[in-house]
């Protein structure tokens, strides 16, 4: 159990924050030498990236109908430090909340976003999708997915958005907190099935909520996110038999 309490960190660490220098991790990309196709070779502790068979993310096709699982949140407006990490922007949180899933309680740890949509939906991609990244008493991972559409502008991103760090490295405290329920679309129907981090080392065992429901982002909000990261989310991965539940 502790082992597994230590990698699941290790991984959590790997969804988005910066690398410590002295770790000397591979580097890597969304494209090029170091780009998605070549992860699973940089380093081996990336090697699930490449010989994973419950990868992350996935195209959701074919969804059947699970029991009845509505998901507990439970969250609150917190305090947050905005974060550039070379990879996305990450919003790290104090005292976010929690959620309640059929398997227990997480606490809210960050969230952070990938444009466009690592997942897609019957092969569409959605302009941006925010990953709500939470962790058990366990060290067990679960992401809550939150689509995007362009619309109106997304009142609960304004903190965020209002001043995003231009450089990896750079980062700044949210003056009164940012409200991640707010960012919940109003139906809370979800897309469930288990997979993996969507980053390197791409370790398994994460359970993913995927929101069916999307919110609108403006125009102006996805345009000063893709003056940061044109583009940085890993292609869909083979379900290799998995089952994707649709519920709420």
């Amino acid at each position: 159990m502790k082992t597994k309490m230590i990698l699941a960190a290790a991984a959590l660490a790997a969804m988005g924050s910066v690398q410590a220098a002295d770790k000397a991790a591979a580097h890597w990309e969304y494209k090029g030498k170091a780009g998605t196709s070549h992860w699973g070779e940089l380093e081996q502790d990336f090697a699930a990236c490449k010989l994973g068979k419950a990868q992350s993310p996935i195209d959701i096709h074919g969804a059947r109908a699970g029991a009845p699982a509505p998901i507990g949140f439970d969250y609150a407006a917190s305090a947050a430090d905005v974060v550039n990490n070379g990879h996305t922007v990450q919003v790290n949180l104090a005292e976010g909340g929690r959620v309640r899933l059929p398997g227990g309680e997480y606490k809210l740890v960050q969230f952070h976003f990938h444009t466009p949509s690592e997942e897609t939906v019957n092969g569409k991609h959605y302009p941006l999708v925010a990953h709500l990244v939470h962790r058990n008493d366990a060290g067990e991972l679960a992401v809550v997915a939150v689509l995007f559409r362009q619309g109106k502008e997304n009142a609960a991103l304004k903190p965020v958005f209002a001043g995003l760090p231009a450089h990896a490295g750079d980062h700044h405290a949210v003056e009164g907190g940012v409200d991640v329920g707010a960012l919940l679309p109003a139906q809370h129907t979800y897309y469930a099935y288990m997979g993996s981090l969507t980053t390197p080392p791409c370790s398994e065992g994460v359970h993913w909520q995927v929101m069916k429901q999307p919110v609108d982002i403006s125009k102006g909000q996805l345009a000063a996110f893709r003056k940061l990261y044109r583009m940085n989310a890993r292609p869909v991965q083979p379900l290799n038999g998995r089952v994707v539940e649709v519920t709420g």
